[in-house]
């Protein structure tokens, strides 16, 4: 009890200086849109974390009322089985989320290798991985992502190997584009004939000035890659029954359209998170680019 005051007093000056935290945030990461988007994307990180501490039924029992409406007791109403939508949307954020964040890094890192290596090599190499990009880029992303998901079999792993199939290609092409505008630049060729490897040049000098553009992709690219996988789970292709995902939920929703609330929340929640990180990716686009960064800072003031 004696160090409680303490803790209180602590606890008072943290509170106090937080203002003056935010003000040092550069301009970007201080507007409503970016407050926005760091807040849900971070409630929703913690809702995945935490869902079986949050859901009040198990998202699989099948005990309750079907199809009743919203109110105390079932906040987001109940399906057709008998399952409390409100249970199911909270840990279907353990499916979406996780495997979309899985999804963009897989994409980053196979085609942003594969850009760098076109892009600093070039000849053959630039030849061969940028016509498979090409390739890829030549079919519609759903139409392709629904043609490999049909060929490996409708599962949540097979839904992200054909989202994957299509996704490396956009950061094969942006990594190429950027390395082509950097292994020519002076402190490229200078490493270089200081005695640089190829790969501790691409690690040491390339990479850095890379990442940034890559980074704000992958950022914009999380709610495309959800859309993907609920689209396919949508469509019968991705996660199967009784799998509590946010497309699989919005499929069933659509068997008893009348009973608007099974498919409605679980539309709402892809929506927000869609939302969050194209937000977040605004915002790291306008951080990044100093033109942009300059146009932000001026238009506050």
């Amino acid at each position: 009890m004696s160090q409680l005051p303490l803790a209180v007093k602590r606890l008072s000056v943290t509170v106090k200086r937080l203002p003056a935290a935010l003000r040092r945030l550069p301009e970007a990461w201080r507007r409503p849109q970016a407050v926005a988007g760091a807040v849900v994307a971070l409630a929703w990180l913690l809702v995945a974390a935490a869902a079986p501490l949050l859901a009040p039924y198990d998202p699989l029992a099948q005990e309750l009322p079907r199809l009743a409406e919203p109110g105390p007791g079932h906040w987001f109403g109940t399906d057709q089985l008998g399952r409390d939508i409100l249970s199911r949307v909270l840990y279907g954020a353990r499916v979406s989320i996780p495997l979309t964040l899985l999804l963009v890094a897989l994409s980053v890192l196979i085609g942003g290798f594969l850009g760098g290596v076109a892009g600093y090599f070039g000849r053959w190499a630039d030849e061969v991985i940028m016509r498979f990009a090409d390739l890829v880029f030549a079919f519609p992303t759903i139409i392709l992502a629904m043609v490999v998901a049909a060929a490996l079999g409708a599962s949540l792993t097979n839904a992200v190997l054909a989202v994957l199939v299509v996704a490396w290609a956009s950061y094969a092409r942006v990594g190429r584009g950027l390395v082509l505008a950097v292994r020519e630049r002076e402190f490229v060729l200078s490493g270089r004939l200081l005695g640089f490897s190829v790969w501790r040049s691409l690690r040491v000098d390339v990479l850095p000035n890379v990442v940034g553009p890559v980074l704000v992709l992958a950022t914009l690219d999380m709610g495309t890659a959800l859309l993907l996988l609920s689209g396919l789970s949508f469509l019968g292709l991705g996660a199967k029954p009784p799998s509590a995902e946010w497309g699989a939920m919005v499929a069933s929703g659509m068997e008893v359209f009348d009973s608007w609330w099974v498919a409605t929340f679980p539309g709402l929640a892809i929506l927000t998170v869609v939302l969050a990180f194209n937000f977040l990716g605004d915002t790291l686009r306008d951080a990044l680019d100093p033109r942009t960064a300059r146009a932000v800072k001026e238009r506050a003031l």
